[in-house]
């Protein structure tokens, strides 16, 4: 995994995750996942790898650092930190793509699946199991040598691997400054209210109902706010930022037209929005800096 690109690795025994399936079903059933109504399907899979790999018996998860070293101008619209570069989904799974290929060169009889987080795999649960991390009150996996900026990818085999006999405690302690900074109060400790959250509404076409404050794709109020964060090192992934996401001015991005958006951002996360929900995001920016 380290060949590939990968910041840390881990693997765990797969088995059904029967606790973080009631914990998913309580949150569902409170309304919680707000619109995303895929997040009601696939339960069963969500929560079971061996209906993803039929015999699976092992998980292994593997964590991609994308803390950037370069932030955006404070008084530009902010854009998350994760959508800074090439749409993730892809980029990873061109990475799992190789590992899977070396894999089958060295075990061709082993059935085995990647999946980013577009699949339905409880990828922060087995990253816990994988030894890899906490899930903290913003609900985020939290590494104590990464922090949370981390994109989470998961391969079910079936094959058995040496497996992580320790998992790292939760080291949140007393600490709410992630629930604290969240504008939109959309976190609680360990559960999030999607209906509140910024990040949801400024990415989803037609939702719209919560303060957006200055970021118009996205959000990372709880993951700056995150002392985990602070000692985290940057990324090390060489071409993956698109430049002008960190190079443009307030008025670059206000006069950003909808040719140059498809030409610039062609490959970046911004086009799950699409530009008309852009546009409307930066008219409703406050402008004040991060």
């Amino acid at each position: 995994m380290a060949e590939a690109g990968f910041d840390a690795c881990g693997a765990a025994a797969a088995a059904a995750l029967e606790t973080e399936r009631a914990h998913l079903n309580s949150w569902l059933s409170a309304g919680y996942h707000a619109g995303m109504a895929y997040m009601a399907r696939n339960i069963e899979k969500r929560s079971n790898p061996a209906l993803l790999v039929e015999n699976a018996q092992s998980v292994v998860v593997a964590l991609l650092n994308y803390k950037p070293p370069q932030r955006q101008p404070a008084t530009a619209p902010q854009i998350a930190c994760y959508a800074y570069g090439v749409d993730y989904h892809h980029f990873i799974r061109d990475k799992l793509t190789a590992v899977i290929a070396a894999v089958k060169t060295v075990a061709p009889e082993i059935s085995i699946r990647g999946f980013v987080d577009a699949a339905p795999v409880l990828e922060r649960a087995w990253a816990v199991r994988a030894g890899l991390g906490w899930i903290g009150k913003n609900n985020l996996l939290i590494s104590p040598a990464l922090g949370s900026f981390t994109f989470i990818a998961t391969l079910a085999l079936d094959a058995a691997l040496e497996y992580n006999t320790r998992q790292e405690k939760n080291r949140c302690g007393k600490c709410t400054r992630c629930i604290d900074a969240c504008p939109g109060k959309a976190l609680q400790p360990y559960l999030l209210n999607a209906h509140r959250c910024i990040s949801y509404h400024n990415k989803r076409k037609g939702e719209t109902g919560v303060p957006l404050e200055n970021y118009c794709f996205g959000c990372d109020y709880c993951q700056l706010a995150c002392p985990w964060n602070e000692k985290a090192p940057p990324h090390r992934m060489d071409n993956w930022t698109i430049p002008e996401t960190v190079n443009f001015t307030a008025g670059d991005w206000y006069n950003l037209d909808e040719p140059v958006f498809n030409t610039i951002f062609a490959k970046s996360a911004l086009q799950g929005a699409g530009f008309a929900k852009l546009k409307a995001n930066l008219n409703a920016c406050s402008g004040k800096p991060l």
